[in-house]
């Protein structure tokens, strides 16, 4: 058995349909601009760091709630198709699947709008019930696009598991000290370091600031993500910058999510924690070369492992 199979991947999160219309420039609040392209992508966070870690070999479970229509069927029917344990996704008969409205202009930047459906109602029972058949030790990815109180729940069940936990705090919002105590490893871009910690990221130095504020929190370890500025890594005994990898960009909508499931794969591997978000900088960086959000995760033989 290797090391993949003896470390468990346990997604616990959103799945949504993304709904994506592409367009030279991105439009102003009251402004309505022409768009260039449509197309629907599987997505949600959870969703795509799930598929991020699958494409790269790794033994994924996803944990996460649809509604009982054909968005849920589709996603279930992709989830299994990259190999994914989905017998934790249950479906809610009052609920729609959740759906993301994804604008992306020609630089690859975006603008979404989440709604939650489903998500909404993967509930702290719902967890629990899941949590029974989860191994000790495995490695849990988290978001936000869940109720707080399931995250919560998930990242108290995973601690008495002896679960490394990973938490991408996003959407953005306040977390309680005594919830991030219990995460191994935080993964906020800027804007997200700057709402948990109350300082402004806008380079490496405050970045750096934020860091440290967060760590206080009791935070273990985090990363915080600064676009072309590269990967900060915080720790209690080190801070280091990672330089982002130059690529033309087109779409940068789940390059987060890329970098969280890819990192987890190497973690899972035994590797040390700087070892895998350097890894995971690099699959990102193939990431926001391609159009979508489950799509756009790089497979295994496309990366240098």
């Amino acid at each position: 058995m290797n090391s993949r199979e003896k470390v468990p991947i346990i997604v616990i999160g959103s799945i949504n349909a993304d709904m994506v219309a592409t367009a030279t420039t991105l439009p102003s609040p009251g402004e309505t601009v022409m768009g260039t392209n449509f197309f629907v992508s599987a997505g949600g966070k959870g969703g795509n760091q799930a598929v991020a870690a699958a494409r790269l070999g790794a033994n994924v479970t996803m944990v996460g709630n649809l509604g009982a229509d054909a968005l849920g069927d589709q996603a279930i029917e992709r989830l299994e198709k990259e190999n994914i344990d989905c017998q934790q996704v249950t479906r809610d008969s009052e609920q729609a699947s959740g759906v993301a409205l994804i604008n992306v202009d020609q630089t690859g930047e975006n603008q979404i709008v989440v709604v939650p459906g489903a998500n909404g109602t993967l509930s702290a029972e719902l967890v629990e019930n899941a949590f029974s058949n989860i191994a000790e030790g495995s490695i849990i990815l988290l978001q936000l696009e869940i109720p707080l109180a399931s995250v919560a729940r998930a990242i108290e069940l995973g601690t008495e598991k002896n679960c490394r936990i990973i938490l991408d705090p996003a959407p953005a919002q306040a977390l309680s000290p005594s919830l991030l105590g219990n995460v191994f490893l935080l993964t906020p871009n800027e804007r997200e370091a700057e709402i948990l910690s109350g300082i402004k990221v806008t380079d490496e130095n405050s970045a750096k600031e934020a860091a440290s504020a967060l760590l206080q929190l009791g935070v273990d370890n985090l990363t915080i993500t600064l676009g072309s500025g590269g990967v900060l890594f915080a720790s209690k005994n080190e801070h280091r910058l990672i330089p982002a990898i130059e690529v033309d960009a087109i779409d940068t909508t789940a390059a987060g999510d890329c970098f969280n499931g890819s990192l987890a794969v190497e973690l899972a591997k035994g590797n040390e924690l700087s070892q895998s978000i350097e890894f995971a900088c690099r699959v990102a960086s193939i990431s926001v070369t391609r159009v979508g959000a489950q799509d756009a995760m790089p497979f295994a033989h496309e990366v240098k492992i």
